[in-house]
């Protein structure tokens, strides 16, 4: 049975974005895979992204690393994301590295007995995640019933790489390494670079590189960094869907919810399946998808299910065709950056956000 629509991933452009990475950093890559491997599949993409040479896999959550272990990922795992009162039994069961950014959360590991491995999380500027208050009072606990692999902390601006505040926060970081040190703690692996700071900011990769949004092809900041062909990266994932109905429309005629759209000539209209319960954004005006060599605009409102493009007069389109929503943009056809762009936010978004609905198909080469 074919799907009505489908997310195709393609698997050699993961592969050679992690090489890209991996040269230009030359150190250890963490590949991030949180979020459903920002909506391209947690388990598939976590195995591509070990059997391409990704040192590291990082997570947010520990159901996400401890899914990834279970189906067979074999490379280092961080989990980030685990408030006091998370099962750090588990995760020591489970061989995956979990971030502690709290001295209840230190406590709670450290009473185990278990020697559970972590990495210290500070707070260098982001102001988010990360020991800041608590930090002077950590550094007078007993690191006895841990295993120290880690530090790391997040850059707030690196899409911005030449802020100062970049270099502000390499500047802090290096002064807490710094007051572990003091207290004899020296963890193997120190990490604050992200996708953007991996590109830009090559004097901040330390000993291992944490690379999300690029992995996947996309640009950290198409403003700031340029888009996915200036830097080299190839977009993984093509989102298309069929038309479910193609039809011949007058002009002046109303179309969707609320009216917001009148057809402005004799036209065919081509109804797509998919809306936001796909992750299709309701507010996007300006994206469409593409078909036979051009593009058709969305007209109306994106519906939850479903959405309607104007593929012209002349069109070829019939019901049942597939249209390509967004892909790498090589034939023309829009992109993740325009589909954000048409809905006020960022690449990120527009493809994390696509719904278990859409089944993901790996294959290499997709474009």
């Amino acid at each position: 049975m074919e799907h009505r629509a489908e997310a195709r991933i393609d698997s050699s452009a993961i592969a050679s974005n992690l090489a890209r990475l991996k040269s230009t950093s030359s150190v250890d890559v963490l590949a991030v895979v949180k979020a459903d491997a920002y909506g391209h599949g947690l388990i598939e993409t976590g195995l591509i992204a070990e059997k391409s040479g990704a040192d590291w896999l990082g997570v947010a959550l520990l159901e996400e690393a401890i899914a990834l272990r279970t189906h067979g990922v074999r490379v280092p795992i961080l989990a980030w994301l685990l408030p006091p009162g998370s099962d750090f039994r588990a995760a020591h069961k489970h061989d995956i590295d979990i971030a502690v950014a709290s001295i209840a959360a230190f406590k709670e590991i450290c009473a185990l007995k278990s020697k559970v491995r972590i990495h210290i999380e500070v707070d260098t500027g982001m102001t988010r995640g990360g020991f800041l208050d608590e930090w002077q009072e950590f550094l007078t606990l007993d690191f006895a019933d841990v295993e120290v692999v880690g530090i790391f902390s997040h850059f707030a601006r690196a899409d911005e790489p030449d802020e100062k505040e970049n270099s502000d926060q390499v500047t802090r970081f290096n002064a807490m390494i710094e007051n572990l040190s003091a207290i004899g703690i020296n963890p193997r692996y120190k990490h604050i670079s992200n996708s953007a700071a991996t590109l830009k900011i090559h004097g901040a990769a330390f000993d291992l590189v944490r690379t999300g949004i690029a992995m996947y092809g996309l640009s950290p900041d198409v403003k700031t960094l340029g888009s996915s062909k200036e830097l080299n990266l190839k977009p993984a994932m093509q989102l298309r869907a069929k038309l479910h109905l193609v039809k011949e429309c007058q002009a002046g005629l109303p179309v969707g919810y609320g009216a917001t759209a009148i057809t402005s000539r004799d036209t065919k209209l081509g109804i797509v399946t998919m809306g936001y319960a796909d992750g299709i954004p309701r507010i996007a005006q300006g994206a469409g998808v593409f078909f036979d060599g051009r593009r058709a605009p969305i007209i109306g409102r994106v519906s939850m299910d479903q959405f309607v493009v104007d593929l012209g007069p002349d069109s070829t389109a019939v019901s049942g065709d597939w249209v390509v929503v967004f892909g790498d943009g090589s034939h023309g056809e829009y992109t993740a950056d325009d589909w954000a762009a048409a809905s006020q936010t960022i690449n990120y978004e527009i493809v994390t956000r696509i719904g278990p609905r859409v089944p993901r198909i790996y294959a290499p080469h997709v474009y």
